[in-house]
């Protein structure tokens, strides 16, 4: 094989039921540090001053920019579909407690 030319390869990723029915999140908080990137996705109550963390995703800094890339993408096709993304109001500052 060429160097140009690359071999595609499938990956099948088996998806839970449970995983798969997703979570809603109105809040997100990104941290990094050299190592990593740190994604806490969270449901903030709408009657109320609580909130739950419904994920927390952990990124490499390459598979973060990756990531980053591919939505800033997604982003722009949608506008293109559906127009401008609005944004809303700025959520007040959260703390995680245990």
């Amino acid at each position: 094989m060429k160097k140009d030319q690359i071999e595609e390869k499938k990956i099948d990723i088996k998806v839970d039921e449970q995983v798969a029915v997703g979570q809603y999140s109105n809040l997100a908080a990104i941290r990094h540090s050299r190592e990593e990137f740190i994604f806490d996705f969270a449901f903030i109550f709408p009657d109320g001053p609580m909130g739950k963390l419904v994920a927390r995703i952990i990124l490499s800094p390459a598979h973060a920019k990756r990531f980053a890339e591919a939505l800033e993408s997604n982003l722009k096709r949608y506008e293109e579909t559906f127009g401008p993304i609005v944004p809303a109001d700025i959520p007040p500052d959260v703390g995680f407690i245990q």
